[in-house]
């Protein structure tokens, strides 16, 4: 079987407490096999995109499609064993242990009164290699930092063993050597598994570094899409993130050096002058 394609299609998304859609007819694919990174500014509406096409908001129009099967028509059961999400807001008991959490990533396996079988035994030591948390299992979960935590998790959504994995800031509360692995894990996954990933990352030169594919987002509507080395550029770390920047592309991808913050009542460093922005957003979208 090969990997699966998730594709959100004109999505309008919008919480309850909000007055307008955070996104607003947006679409967005990850194609099979791939990783696909959204990046943006706080408030762009990354992690309400990765919820909506991840059955945790549904969208109030559009459609999201899983092999072109509507995700919010199946069962939960069978969707969980073909999607799995890793959200900033995953609570669990605190008493439980790390294997026991990691366990639970195989609930969509099996039945509710059967027992643990075999292969969710070798699934659960898979998950917990791969993250790297051996050294935690009988840890109680309640008594782990917040980076051990997250890895906890990480190895709890693997466990799933899903065909496509979501992954929402997977390396908050991580040190660098944390985050590093955590992208190692990334890698991995694309590199041995036929696994659809889609991930929110903060850091935008990690992002272009793990991404085939990257979709840059700002105030809910997609500014730019395609390869790293397509979106991660100085015209849209201006007119997406507000910054002015030098961009050096490298054989890991592109890499930012970021100058100074921009502000409206001022032209950035390099710009001819200030009416070039509607020339800068045309170029922009010319890229979707």
């Amino acid at each position: 079987m090969g990997a699966s394609e998730l594709a959100g299609e004109e999505l309008v998304i919008q919480y309850a407490s909000s007055e307008q859609p955070v996104i607003d007819g947006e679409s967005l694919v990850a194609e099979p096999g791939a990783v696909t990174a959204l990046i943006g500014p706080n408030g762009s509406g990354k992690s309400t995109m990765l919820k909506g096409i991840g059955n945790q908001l549904a969208p109030d129009d559009g459609s999201v499609l899983l092999d072109g099967r509507d995700i919010y028509q199946m069962d939960g059961k069978e969707l969980a064993r073909n999607l799995g999400l890793l959200s900033q807001e995953s609570t669990s008991p605190d008493s439980i242990t790390v294997e026991e959490l990691v366990f639970h990533g195989r609930y969509p396996h099996r039945g509710f009164f059967e027992p643990v079988t075999d292969a969710d035994r070798e699934a659960v030591e898979r998950a917990i290699e791969l993250a790297g948390c051996e050294h935690l299992r009988d840890r109680q979960v309640g008594s782990l930092s917040g980076g051990q935590r997250q890895l906890a998790w990480i190895a709890m959504v693997l466990a799933q063993e899903t065909e496509v994995l979501l992954l929402d800031e997977p390396t908050t509360f991580l040190d660098l050597h944390h985050q590093l692995e955590v992208m190692e894990i990334i890698e991995r996954m694309r590199t041995d598994s036929e696994v659809t990933i889609v991930v929110v990352l903060h850091d935008i030169e990690q992002a272009a570094r793990i991404a085939d594919r990257m979709v840059a987002l700002k105030d809910g509507t997609v500014q730019a899409k395609g390869t790293p080395e397509e979106v991660v550029t100085e015209d849209l770390l201006a007119e997406v993130f507000e910054i002015d920047a030098e961009v050096n592309q490298t054989d890991r991808g592109p890499r930012v050096e970021p100058l100074r913050p921009r502000h409206d009542d001022e032209p950035g460093d390099g710009d001819a002058d200030p009416d070039d922005a509607p020339e800068q957003r045309d170029n922009l979208a010319a890229k979707h």
